[in-house]
């Protein structure tokens, strides 16, 4: 992989904007879900195997919030690294690598399985997965112009939902037949098969950088970019992350506790809890799909961007965070699944349209970094959720208590994310504030 550098240009072996195959745009669009999916998957791991492994090493909850805390915690440190990753090598290699070493990062708890073989490798996966938000965007934006980003954005997201409808119940059987060592085993050999699959299908789409080796390309050829701390301070970027964090806290929360919140705070078997860990995220698949949608088809009509891309996901969040906020009071159990599936569903729809709203303040160049920056600070929800609620839960008069009001917490802060976001995210504004710094200096 040798160093390269990017240009603002079309490549002539690429057809030009407009004229480009939407079926090949969608095509890998489709395998770059597949990743995310693979992604998420090994997210919501933890989640599954947390009862099998407290029963097998005499773990606590606080111990499991733990260790997701510390997957959080190097995935948001991984994010920073994005826009480096991306000026120093391709979508193509960049990608692959990650995958690989997620594969790879499998392998210890399959051969030696204890607390601390789960803490290293929990640690790294995250390390090598902050990174891939940004970059799987980076390129799916390739091939997206502007203002259609929400809708395939929407796609990527909807791998998190993917992967608990369509994985978590295989995973779940494999958990319950074989035993939780299978369960690595399984997405070991699904990593290292996408790994094959995107060596032989990818090329980067005629929206984004160009990358031509950097001893081909004349030095004054690159546009300017605009300062990092331009974009980073915007009130579009701070009132997304003000939307982002809490939303991601109650991901992070769903991932690592779900299960287990049906399971032994709700009632159900441990092959139903697997099961229906699916049912909010068929909700969210349904919402972000269908917001994201709508998004890009008033945007191309003249909505604005502050409307479509601020205060719809902001409505959503707010939705959200209320759903949550009453969990306590509900005693009913399918009632809980009913109102957490729907409330979390529709806050889902925040992920999608916030991070097309961050790609369109910032130049193409920038995307993968600015991503990067994002989604890293999005990960600090992460860091601090999964272990307050495993000691909230530890605390609690009943396992079930303590889920509500962990999810009850959360919910507030998402309320008041939602009014922040409403206020400040203004795209089409700062994307000219931005625009108006290239070329200066940091």
């Amino acid at each position: 992989m040798s160093k390269v550098t990017t240009r603002q240009a079309t490549p002539e072996t690429f057809a030009p904007p407009g004229k480009e195959s939407r079926a090949t745009a969608w095509g890998l669009t489709s395998v770059l879900v597949l990743l995310y999916t693979v992604n998420y998957s090994d997210k919501i791991l933890l989640g599954l195997v947390a009862q099998p492994l407290k029963d097998e090493f005499g773990l606590t909850s606080a111990q499991i919030g733990l260790t997701a805390s510390v997957f959080f915690f190097a995935f948001s440190a991984g994010g920073f690294f994005a826009g480096l990753i991306n000026k120093w090598t391709t979508l193509k290699w960049s990608l692959m690598a990650l995958a690989l070493i997620w594969a790879i990062c499998m392998v210890p708890m399959i051969v030696a399985g204890s607390f601390m073989v789960l803490l290293v490798s929990r640690f790294l996966l995250g390390l090598t997965e902050g990174p891939s938000g940004a970059l799987v965007h980076t390129a799916v934006y390739s091939w997206h112009p502007l203002e259609k980003r929400s809708l395939p954005g929407a796609f990527i997201a909807s791998a998190n939902s993917i992967a608990k409808i369509a994985v978590a119940p295989a995973l779940a059987f494999l958990i319950v037949q074989f035993g939780w060592h299978s369960a690595f085993v399984a997405m070991l050999v699904v990593g290292l098969g996408w790994c094959v699959l995107w060596y032989f299908t990818w090329r980067p789409g005629p929206y984004g950088e160009v990358r031509i080796p950097a001893a081909k390309i004349p030095a004054k050829t690159s546009l300017p970019s605009a300062p990092w701390m331009s974009i980073f301070l915007t009130r579009t970027f701070l009132g997304g992350l003000a939307a982002v964090i809490p939303m991601y806290a109650l991901l992070t929360v769903i991932l690592t506790w779900l299960p287990s919140y049906f399971e032994v705070g709700l009632g159900f078997t441990r092959l139903q809890a697997g099961s229906m860990f699916g049912i909010p995220s068929i909700a969210a698949l349904v919402a972000m799909l269908a917001s994201s949608y709508l998004s890009d088809k008033f945007m191309g009509r003249g909505v604005s961007s502050r409307i479509m891309r601020g205060v719809v996901p902001a409505a959503g969040l707010l939705v959200c965070g209320l759903s949550m906020a009453v969990l306590p009071y509900i005693g009913t159990p399918v009632l809980v699944v009913a109102v957490v599936s729907i409330g979390y569903g529709i806050g889902c729809i925040v992920a999608p349209i916030m991070n097309a709203a961050i790609s369109q303040i910032c130049p193409k160049d920038q995307v993968a970094g600015s991503l990067g920056v994002f989604l890293a600070l999005m990960a600090i929800g992460g860091i601090i959720a999964p272990p307050l609620t495993g000691m909230i839960v530890d605390r609690a008069v009943s396992p079930a208590a303590g889920y509500a009001q962990s999810f009850q917490v959360f919910g507030i802060i998402a309320v008041l994310g939602a009014i922040l976001a409403v206020i400040l995210v203004n795209p089409a504004r700062d994307a000219v504030q931005v625009m108006a710094q290239l070329g200066t200096t940091d």
